[in-house]
């Protein structure tokens, strides 16, 4: 708790980490923005849905559940682990910020429909009416569910714990959502790569915010 204290008395100390915050969840609202509208874009242009090595040779199983309460647990993770280490939002919510951005110009440009064994998601699911907001049915490449964790792994790599843990959540919704017929399995497959590229995009675009990501694991006098 003395840690926890001290962290924050620093970072509220800090102008310029309070300035990189500021800008990063300004960019975060934006990138949501654009993301919006690239999926209103992307509805109206939906075309033929295409055939699929993976789905088409597997039936579709009911895991909505597993997927609308994965998803809210791990983007609770998210927030935690952020609120736990305030040095680091700037960074990782730029490269968010970054990704959703790159990621609605892919769903502008590919205007597939969802495999015709896709299921829908149960309405009366808890938190089914927030997801919803957030959700649609073509914007599929390439696969978000998978991305965020992988990324979060590749920032955390030097955390043996937390990349594993990133890692096996990837994983798992990349095997959710091919399960529910809910992504292509190009969206999924491809996530990774893309995340890999724009990771060190990344990397050259904020140095300035990963240097105090950096900074915030130096130990804290007290």
């Amino acid at each position: 708790m003395k840690n926890f204290i001290a962290t924050y008395k620093r970072f509220f100390s800090d102008k310029r980490a309070l300035r990189l915050t500021g800008f990063a969840l300004l960019l975060l609202a934006l990138s949501l923005i654009i993301n919006y509208y690239a999926w209103t874009y992307a509805s109206i242009k939906e075309s033929n849905s295409v055939t699929d090595i993976i789905l088409s040779n597997i039936r579709a199983f009911d895991v909505d559940a597993l997927f609308v309460y994965a998803t809210f647990l791990s983007l609770l993770g998210i927030v935690i682990y952020c609120i736990k280490k305030p040095f680091q939002i700037p960074y990782i919510v730029k490269s968010i910020a970054l990704f959703v951005v790159i990621r609605s110009v892919f769903v502008t440009l590919t205007h597939v429909g969802p495999f015709p064994t896709s299921l829908p998601i149960d309405k009366t699911l808890t938190f089914f009416t927030i997801f919803s907001h957030f959700s649609f049915t073509w914007d599929l490449f390439f696969s978000g569910h998978t991305w965020l964790p992988f990324l979060f792994a590749l920032i955390l790599w030097d955390n043996k714990i937390l990349r594993y843990v990133c890692i096996g959540i990837s994983v798992f919704f990349a095997v959710i959502v091919l399960l529910w017929h809910y992504h292509y399995s190009i969206d999924v497959l491809s996530a990774f790569f893309i995340t890999y590229g724009i990771y060190h995009l990344s990397l050259i675009l904020f140095p300035r915010d990963k240097k105090h990501f950096d900074d915030s694991f130096k130990p804290i006098s007290l």
